[in-house]
């Protein structure tokens, strides 16, 4: 810079402004600039020799480099641009270096917020081409251009760079971090892992949730038989290193939803949102899309461990698996239980089509709240789930049996499978420890014997290969002792043989387990459309995997007999019985339930509910009437006469028995054993005439 020009920009520099201090601000947007692009850091290390040009000291310069390698994009994340607007709200800054524009800011919230303060406070700004003063009209808006500038640079920055991305995407050229399994050779080409131990381990995790159908499953499968996950670190110090490490959920989530190992290049399944963004954490707020909202994908770009139909039949199954039940997750059966309702995630309200809850209490029901939760009403079913179950369960049954179902040989088959891949992976574990120990015990002795340092350490390092070698003998010994896998006995073989037929008492004989006979069922029924026609009967609609349906009906217990709808049917027969002499309420229970009539609770008509309806409409039997009917002819009975008298019962008997009412004027129903004395004028004169006082008066 000339003399002259110094002059010419040395005439908006006050003496305040020398009185305070002069701030040099470096930036750099990436740290791969910081490590390649030296030259343009030195350029912004060197506005600390013009600011002394300029007229400040060595000692009143302050540079602020705390924000190398960092985007401009935000001031949320840059400690060293906080630091400079601090001190310039605080009236210490005399005046502002920068190489250009965008090395403080790329975003005019942040530019205009620092332009603002520096008008406030009288600080200035100068870049490569000179000197301004905020509070100078034209200074202000020459400066605001550049900031505008400044942000839509980064904006068609950004726009290339994507371009270019996605251009790379379309191309299936662009370099993606691969999963552990597969491996990218230095001219680009992708294979399989060299390493068969991982590749079998990888194969083992997908068979075993194609068989078993949960995360969760494989999981305590891995556990119980001490099988570690491989874990090829691509970054940081381990790059490079295949490391074996204990399965979790994560882990195994993550296998299961990575599209590359079915052989297909996907991009774009997690996107940002920036209302999830947390501060000062740039890489937050990543969502997982759907399928359908991926960006990019491409099939058979990959060496594949699995089909693509085979990927989306887990991906389906693992949607299914859910057991959030909120709106997202309303469709989906989750995974099957131990529980006692067996058609747990099947269950479909025929009201409004949202799945069915299982409420346990005495027994399993099937409950529906969703137009409850949703308008605040009433609840749409809750049915007995047990005669829901049952008929599911014949219908599910009759469905096979004309199929001639033969499993021996595919239990068989999987069991010898099974075995094979757990003896093989002890096998290579046994080939990979022996391999580390003997090169841990080369490296030991290829070292100088006088290198004390080097040789401790390579001794330590062989000493736990030896460790970890004797415990992977002493684990495979034991995995061989271990008692074989339980064979069928003949009685299994010819159940497996003829699956179908002995189905129903494998089902009933407590051989399957909940769990098992759910997932049987799923095999068949897609969902169970169930709707309450009745107060006791529900429509079951059965939908079946090839999408036809089969609409069956069921009765349900309830608990008030007068609810039932064949009640006033029954009340019309039992008048029929009463009228026919039929006097005990168990004969006309057992007709009425041959009949096809029933109560309230019970399968058949029961005797207190013929009983109760019985009483109810005031029919009663012999032995009532004889006791508490008028007679007539002369005779009247013993509640009669005491009416007549206007005493209690007791008095009438107690002369009875005692005589004073003579056996002339007697006589007793033979079939009833019910007294009954004569209406005789003298008889009744008598007895009132030994009627106690308060009687007479």
């Amino acid at each position: 810079m000339t003399p002259r020009d110094l002059v010419s920009l040395s005439t908006k520099i006050a003496p305040y402004h020398l009185e305070r201090l002069a701030y040099v601000y470096v930036r750099q947007s990436s740290p791969k600039q910081v490590e390649h692009n030296r030259e343009s850091q030195l350029y912004q290390l060197r506005l600390a020799q013009r600011a002394q040009e300029l007229g400040w000291s060595a000692g009143r310069t302050r540079l602020i480099d705390a924000d190398l390698g960092l985007s401009g994009k935000d001031s949320t994340y840059r400690d060293g641009f906080q630091e400079l607007v601090a001190e310039v709200s605080l009236g210490h800054v005399g005046i502002i270096f920068g190489y250009e524009v965008s090395r403080l800011a790329r975003n005019n919230r942040d530019w205009y917020h620092l332009l603002d303060l520096a008008a406030a406070f009288g600080t200035l700004i100068a870049d490569a081409d000179g000197i301004y003063d905020p509070r100078l009209y034209n200074d202000r808006l020459l400066l605001g251009l550049k900031g505008t500038m400044s942000e839509a640079e980064l904006h068609w920055l950004r726009l290339r760079l994507e371009a270019e991305r996605m251009s790379q995407v379309q191309r299936g050229a662009y370099r993606q971090a691969l999963p552990t399994g597969l491996v990218r050779l230095p001219e680009g080409t992708v294979v399989k892992d060299p390493d068969q131990q991982v590749q079998h381990v990888i194969e083992l995790v997908f068979g075993k949730f194609a068989e078993l159908g949960s995360c969760r499953q494989v999981l305590h499968y891995l556990s119980r038989e001490h099988l570690w996950l491989p874990r090829r670190h691509t970054v940081g110090r381990l790059a490079g290193q295949l490391l074996w490490k204990p399965p979790t959920d994560s882990a195994l989530n993550t296998m299961l939803h990575n599209p590359a190992y079915a052989g297909a290049f996907a991009y774009g399944r997690r996107q940002g949102d920036p209302a999830r963004q947390q501060p000062k954490r740039p890489n937050t707020g990543r969502l997982r899309q759907p399928m359908e909202k991926w960006l990019h994908l491409q099939p058979d770009v990959y060496p594949a461990y699995i089909s693509w139909e085979q990927f989306v039949a887990n991906q389906h199954r693992l949607q299914e698996n859910s057991t959030l039940f909120a709106r997202k997750a309303q469709n989906r059966r989750g995974p099957t239980r131990e529980g006692a309702a067996l058609l747990q995630g099947l269950a479909v309200c025929g009201k409004c089509g949202a799945r069915m809850t299982v409420c346990y209490k005495t027994t399993h029901r099937y409950r529906c709240e969703n137009l409850a939760r949703r308008v605040h009403g009433r609840i749409c079913a809750s049915m007995h789930g047990a005669a829901i179950d049952q008929v599911v369960i014949e219908a599910f049954f009759e469905a096979i049996r004309p199929a001639q179902l033969d499993a021996l040989e595919a239990v068989l088959k999987t069991q010898a499978a099974e075995h094979e891949q757990l003896v093989r992976h002890w096998q290579e574990q046994l080939k990979r420890s022996q391999y580390e120990a003997r090169l841990a015990q080369r490296q030991y002795e290829a070292v100088d014997p006088d290198n004390r340092l080097v040789a401790a350490e390579l001794e330590r390092r062989w000493e736990e290969k030896l460790r970890a070698l004797r415990t992977v003998e002493e684990d495979f010994v034991r995995f061989q002792q271990r008692p074989p896998t339980a064979t069928l006995t003949p009685e299994q073989r010819v159940q497996f043989q003829h699956l179908s037929e002995t189905l129903p008492t494998l089902w009933t004989n407590g051989a399957l387990s909940m769990a098992q006979k759910k997932e049987l069922l799923r095999c068949l029924i897609s969902q169970v459309i169930l709707k309450r026609v009745a107060s006791e009967k529900a429509e079951v609609r059965v939908v079946w995997i090839s999408g036809h349906y089969s609409l069956l009906q069921t009765r349900m217990p309830i608990q008030r007999s007068r609810d039932i709808t064949i009640r006033a049917s029954m009340v019309t027969r039992i008048e029929q019985l009463w009228q026919q002499g039929i006097d005990s309420d168990e004969a006309m229970a057992e007709i009425l339930s041959a009949e096809g009539y029933y109560s309230a609770r019970s399968p058949g008509a029961v005797a207190s509910a013929v009983q109760k309806i019985r009483l109810a409409q005031g029919w009663h039997y012999g032995v009532y009437q004889s006791r508490h009917a008028a007679y007539g002819q002369g005779y009247v009975t013993i509640d009669e006469l005491a009416a007549t008298l206007g005493v209690e019962r007791t008095w009438v008997v107690k002369r009875l028995y005692s005589g004073e009412i003579a056996a002339p004027y007697v006589r007793r129903l033979p079939h009833s054993k019910v007294w009954l004395i004569k209406e005789a004028a003298e008889l009744i004169a008598a007895l009132k005439q030994n009627l106690p006082a308060h009687c007479r008066t």
